[in-house]
């Protein structure tokens, strides 16, 4: 009898984020074990834990697996979060892809020098509101229904919402000109499991604050 998944990371977002959001809108409760320094990380790898070294690191299911889309991938397909054939999987995964992309913009803004903080702001609100968000606010005109695939909740209505959210805490008002977005929002942060992991005290991470990013660096450099 397997118990719970257990996530190896730091205590914060970085890419175990996703995987976070991905278990609790299917309901599943996590643990999770913190790398406080450099020695937990190097522990992990002479261990034989990590694949390719490198964390993030999810025990599930009697496999110690690494790679946070491999990772994703699998969380989605047992917890029914992946479409109900393969075409939905497909347009699920381009759709996911295309928000790695911009996840990974909006996740380094906290570790941006401050010389190069300004640019990479900018560059990061003109592709969420340029490039990323209107291909969301189409999709969903275009599909006519409440999720962005098929009609159910998946991988893809949950890691939009995070992004948004992300999106939101750098800028507000970000979502001003994308009405369907608006209420895409509104309507998949109410889904119960979702609900409960917006509330304070859940395993949601917040963004990562200054005096940490030095703390984060000295584990992985």
């Amino acid at each position: 009898m397997s118990g719970k998944p257990k996530l190896h990371y730091f205590n914060g977002r970085g890419r175990m984020e996703p995987i976070r959001w991905l278990l609790a809108a299917a309901g599943v409760e996590f643990e999770e074990s913190f790398l406080e320094k450099k020695e937990d990380l190097t522990k992990l790898q002479k261990d034989g834990f990590l694949l390719f070294q490198q964390v993030p690191m999810v025990e599930i299911d009697g496999m110690k697996m690494v790679q946070t889309r491999a990772i994703a991938n699998y969380i989605a397909m047992k917890y029914n979060l992946y479409g109900k054939d393969l075409k939905e999987r497909a347009l699920i995964d381009m759709y996911v892809e295309g928000m790695f992309d911009l996840n990974e913009l909006l996740m380094s803004y906290g570790f941006q020098p401050a010389d190069k903080k300004e640019q990479h702001f900018a560059t990061m609100v003109d592709k969420a509101t340029n490039r990323y968000f209107p291909v969301f606010e189409k999709a969903l005109k275009d599909h006519g229904k409440d999720f962005l695939v098929g009609n159910q909740l998946s991988r893809a209505d949950v890691q939009l919402l995070e992004i948004i959210l992300m999106a939101e805490e750098c800028k507000p008002d970000i979502l001003a000109k994308f009405p369907l977005l608006q209420s895409f929002k509104a309507r998949i942060s109410n889904i119960p499991t979702i609900k409960k992991f917006l509330q304070p005290g859940s395993q949601r991470k917040p963004p990562i604050r200054e005096e940490d990013v030095a703390k984060v660096m000295k584990i992985f450099y």
